[in-house]
């Protein structure tokens, strides 16, 4: 029986996993995490109720995590230090925090995996996205968020930047021009990412790209933080598997 432990369990994502977890044969939900969780009332009554991280203190196989981009990085070293397999679904780790975690995890000889996103779809888009920067250099990331998102651009944004850029088999013809900055949006290794904020959205994302003469589009949206959960489930069943900490949900499906 793998024993789980909810950080961020009072938020939308955390309900939904807590959710998921009990709903598990092979899962027990043995802690929950977050400020105010002793006001929660849809939980058993073994589940171990803790509103800081310094409270924590229990044995536990896989830390999932949705809190927030100032927590999540304390979160997961606490957790690797613990010999507890984080699923880390908070965004914010910034690339120098994910290399510190990466080497605490070798030194713990534990696996683990930050996923930027849990939804297929936009573990596809990314996917789909590198495959189309060979062949078009030239692009743009447009991400679209809910208005109580606090990071922008979001790490799903950022990492299929970090993707596009990487798989370019020749430099995009675009220049970057300083007094555009402010209009087009933040720069990413040489691509274009661009939020936005607003109520009646959830998490959408797209990618534009030009050549001479054509151009191609790659959307994806998630209507619902259901659609998540399958994402979560594939990392319930495969993190205890991996020997490192892995970033990505493409790299266990």
């Amino acid at each position: 029986m793998k024993k789980v432990i909810i950080a961020g369990i009072t938020g939308s994502m955390g309900q939904q996993a807590a959710q998921l977890v009990m709903k598990q044969s092979d899962c027990q939900l043995v802690a929950a995490l977050a400020p105010h969780a002793q006001k929660l009332t849809n939980l058993p009554a073994d589940v171990q109720i803790f509103e800081k991280l310094a409270d924590v203190d229990i044995a536990a196989d896989i830390w999932i995590d949705f809190t927030t981009p100032q927590a999540v990085f304390e979160n997961t070293k606490y957790a690797l230090e613990h010999q507890i397999r984080p699923i880390i679904g908070t965004s914010g780790l910034k690339d120098s925090q994910i290399e510190q975690l990466q080497a605490l995890a070798n030194k713990q000889h534990i696996g683990g995996l930050i996923a930027p996103n849990f939804g297929l779809s936009a573990v596809l888009l990314m996917k789909f996205a590198q495959e189309a920067a060979k062949y078009f250099p030239d692009a743009e990331v447009i991400e679209m968020h809910h208005q109580d998102k606090i990071d922008a651009p979001s790490a799903t944004a950022i990492k299929t930047a970090q993707l596009i850029a990487q798989s370019r088999l020749k430099q995009p013809l675009t220049t970057d021009n300083s007094n555009e900055i402010a209009a087009r949006g933040t720069d990413y290794q040489g691509v274009k990412v661009h939020s936005v904020r607003l109520p009646g959205y959830l998490a959408h994302e797209q990618v534009l790209f030009g050549g001479p003469g054509e151009a191609l589009t790659i959307r994806q949206d998630s209507f619902d933080r259901s659609s998540f959960m399958q994402g979560v489930q594939v990392a319930l069943d495969r993190v205890l598997d991996l020997s490192e900490l892995v970033v990505g949900l493409e790299k266990i499906l």
